[in-house]
């Protein structure tokens, strides 16, 4: 493949929540990039599912099962790819869960610690785990995925709205501390997405009216690139794609 067809040949990504929705359509499209993809999930046997389908489009993955609560595990992964890589070019952190929709004061203390270690906490001790190694890659970028829950605007969506809230801040100050560095931190905002998670929140709606996660997953790879310059700023994925068709247009 030409350099142009297999812009991340060489490059190692790290993608958490890789088994399903947008987690897995942006490990294969960056596989399929040429990058080496460390995929991330909950279960082993999704894992291979998914390795199989990266096989056909490019070199074998690297499966790490990992539930994302357990803290010490992930401050281990760090170490772990400096001793067989040395640095790591791509972060991806999409895994997330969507918890109890309903009233704040009816939310259990259990489920709200679940959904915030989830999907705040595992993506601040995966920036402190991997910092010193996107630091020593060329180019190294990272991509947080937030929701348009983040604002605070809908109602009964408490743990998961307030957990991306969370995240856009994250992404943004970290952005900050890497100014003067060789990392460029985004925030992508997916939108409605066909998911197993959208489904949930949504039952009554219909998917094929809404974006799947392989329309989505090209920003990422755009993001994901050593030219991208975004830096700091939260990506709406409808935004990026009317750009899009209006430069195509052009």
């Amino acid at each position: 493949m030409t350099a142009e067809a297999s812009p991340l040949k060489g490059r190692l990504a790290l993608v958490t929540g890789a088994t399903r929705g947008i987690g897995r359509a942006v490990a294969v499209t960056l596989a399929k990039a040429g990058a080496h993809v460390i995929a991330v999930g909950r279960t082993h046997g999704a894992l291979e599912e998914l390795d199989d389908e990266i096989q056909k489009v490019g070199e074998p993955a690297t499966l790490l099962t990992l539930d994302l609560r357990k803290g010490e595990k992930i401050d281990g992964l760090g170490p772990t790819i400096f001793e067989r890589w040395g640095k790591l070019d791509v972060f991806v952190g999409n895994a997330a869960m969507l918890g109890p929709l309903s009233p704040l004061p009816h939310v259990t203390a259990d489920a709200w610690q679940h959904v915030i270690d989830v999907n705040l906490t595992a993506n601040w001790r995966l920036i402190r785990t991997l910092d010193p190694l996107l630091k020593r890659s060329d180019a190294g970028r990272v991509i947080l995925v937030s929701s348009g829950a983040a604002d605070g605007r809908y109602a009964y969506w408490g743990p998961y709205a307030i957990s991306k809230a969370g995240v856009e801040c994250m992404g943004k100050m970290y952005a900050a501390e890497c100014e003067n560095t060789p990392v460029r931190v985004a925030i992508v905002n997916p939108g409605a997405t066909r998911t197993a998670m959208r489904a949930k929140a949504f039952p009554g709606e219909d998917p094929m009216t809404i974006p799947a996660p392989e329309d989505v997953a090209p920003l990422f790879l755009e993001l994901a690139l050593p030219r991208s310059t975004l830096h700091g700023e939260v990506i709406r994925y409808r935004d990026w794609r009317e750009a899009r068709s209006v430069a195509a247009a052009t």
